[in-house]
């Protein structure tokens, strides 16, 4: 059955609104995957603050003008999936490059970063940016190693005289 006006303008609505508080979005083509492997996707976009939709290309190309996404537009054609990260750049990129290597028929077509559209290098370079959790852990292990070195170098030195 098919979308009436009044529903496509209401996803067009919430499309924009989302893309819109967006930091990065990314869009896959979902050709040969299977329901259960998409809800799982899903469910891991949710737990990761990711907004997962599957929407007809007419209706998202209406939903990213004025937006960032624009320079997404040429890409979207046949089936796909698009995920706006919402509180990391990276993390959809980082969900849909693992769930792409685990599932071949998954393919990763485009992303876009602050007005930008993305090569697949620079896809694989959002997905293994850190998040902000993981890069104060990383600080502080290089402080605790640089603070260490110290002590050793100073207990070493006070050996020696």
């Amino acid at each position: 059955m098919g979308l009436n006006l009044q529903k496509k303008k209401t996803i067009i609505e919430n499309m924009h609104k989302t893309a819109n508080l967006a930091l990065s979005a990314i869009i896959a083509d979902s050709r040969g995957i299977i329901a259960n492997k998409i809800n799982y996707l899903r469910k891991k976009s949710r737990e990761n603050g990711i907004i997962f939709n599957i929407v007809r290309n007419n209706l998202l190309k209406l939903a990213f003008k004025g937006t960032q996404f624009e320079c997404l537009k040429k890409k979207l054609s046949g089936p796909i999936l698009i995920a706006f990260s919402m509180e990391h750049p990276g993390s959809a990129a980082r969900i849909f490059k693992k769930f792409s290597i685990e599932n071949k028929g998954f393919k990763i077509i485009g992303a876009a970063l602050k007005s930008k559209s993305l090569s697949s290098s620079k896809i694989d370079q959002l997905a293994a940016m850190p998040t902000y959790k993981e890069s104060i852990i990383l600080i502080i292990n290089i402080m605790q190693e640089i603070t260490l070195g110290k002590l050793l170098r100073t207990l070493i030195a006070i050996k020696e005289k």
